[in-house]
């Protein structure tokens, strides 16, 4: 077999998991050259990550509440509410780091308050969330209705979403230590990847040919590398980025090498068999729904602190955008399938469709029809990539 039929066999049987960095790749170059090239600058594409930020915390929750089945439609309010919350402490002298935990506990409440609904009660997520939603948009006005917008003077605060990591090489031309640290990814991508395929190999499971295998490494590594340089390019990686990483590597390692995460894919695969097989569903539900609203009062945050202030407004269709950036992610309406890390791709896809319709200056009631195709074309992709596999 020639390289290109490799290829081609290659991307056939992995149609669904290279669908959307195809879909990634076509959105940018389209953007690039309807822009002139200035959806790929510097400062772009800088932007670009600390606008897909909050959304890419929730799409990393929303992922794992739907493979396990079910779905929180009160995670955009919630996040508002979590953010007000954030900016009135702050307004009346609570230090940073007490306010943060606050807040977080509170999500965290709230999001074992909507699993309380669904794993003992026995509720449909979508109902119980749902009168979650209606509950924290009305907590939300009512929290804003004397004071209207709250704005946050706190200048360490307001560095979350807005500040840039600080290079401790001092080089006025490149941000060195974005530089570092993209090496530093690239060469635990490549460790991960070659342990991967020995195990494979080890236990006689397919694996790819070996230039296929380098192919994709020096590919994956290229991208990596030149993301990276382009931030450092500008004024490096933004706080906002960093945590956005870090929650993905932690929510990657828990899903992928614990024996909660296999509990997690076990539930949404078949919740009666797992439960059979002794695996606590409720727990698991309430467990789910608890970090979706952990991850809910992150992403408030780093919405309250980009925007330096908290709106009646606030939160205002953030659960479809992490819906939908968790669907374009791979994750499957049938539940049992979907990644963590994908979800970060699938949110940088819902980012640079927002982020390159502005700059082409497209309305916003286009955008929003726009942004509700690509929704229905993931789901069908999701669906049709899952017949063929069966």
């Amino acid at each position: 077999m020639n390289f290109i039929q490799e290829l081609g066999v290659l991307l056939k049987k992995n149609v669904r998991e290279y669908g959307m960095y195809i879909a990634l790749g076509a959105i940018m170059i389209i953007f690039t050259i309807l822009t002139d090239g200035l959806f790929f600058s510097s400062r772009n594409i800088s932007n670009l990550f600390n606008q897909m930020g909050y959304i890419a915390v929730l799409a990393v929750g929303m992922t794992l509440v739907i493979v396990i089945r079910h779905i929180d439609l009160s995670v955009g309010f919630m996040a508002g509410f979590l953010g007000a919350i954030a900016a009135r402490l702050l307004r009346e002298g609570m230090p940073v780091i007490p306010t943060i935990l606050i807040v977080i506990a509170l999500g965290t409440v709230f999001g074992l308050v909507n699993g309380f609904w669904v794993a003992k009660v026995g509720l449909p997520a979508f109902v119980a969330t749902l009168a979650g939603m209606l509950i924290f948009r009305g907590a939300l006005l009512l929290f804003t209705q004397g004071t209207g917008t709250i704005i946050v003077m706190n200048d360490s605060f307001n560095q979350i979403g807005n500040g840039f990591i600080p290079d401790i090489f001092h080089n006025e031309n490149v941000h060195v230590l974005t530089v570092i640290i993209g090496l530093a990814i690239i060469g635990f991508y490549i460790y991960s990847e070659i342990r991967t395929r020995n195990n494979k190999f080890r236990y006689n499971f397919e694996v790819l040919s070996m230039r296929m295998f380098i192919l994709k490494l020096l590919f994956i590594s290229a991208i990596i590398f030149y993301i990276f340089w382009t931030l450092a390019s500008y004024n490096g990686l933004s706080w906002t980025f960093v945590i956005t990483l870090i929650i993905t590597f932690v929510y990657h390692i828990l899903t992928t090498k614990t024996v909660l995460g296999r509990h997690i894919y076990a539930v949404g695969g078949n919740p009666e068999a797992a439960r059979l097989s002794g695996i606590d569903v409720k727990k698991i539900t309430l467990f789910v729904f608890g970090s979706m609203g952990f991850l809910t009062a992150i992403s408030g945050i780093l919405y309250t602190s980009r925007l330096q202030s908290a709106t009646p407004d606030a939160g205002t269709l953030f659960e479809l955008d992490a819906i939908a950036a968790a669907y374009v992610g791979g994750v499957s309406a049938a539940g049992g399938v979907g990644k963590v890390a994908n979800s970060l791709i699938g949110a940088l896809v819902m980012a640079s469709l927002i982020n390159g319709m502005n700059l082409l200056g497209v309305g916003i009631s286009l955008q929003y029809v726009i942004r509700g195709a690509v929704l229905i074309a993931a789901v069908v992709f999701d669906i049709k990539t899952r017949s063929k596999v069966r």
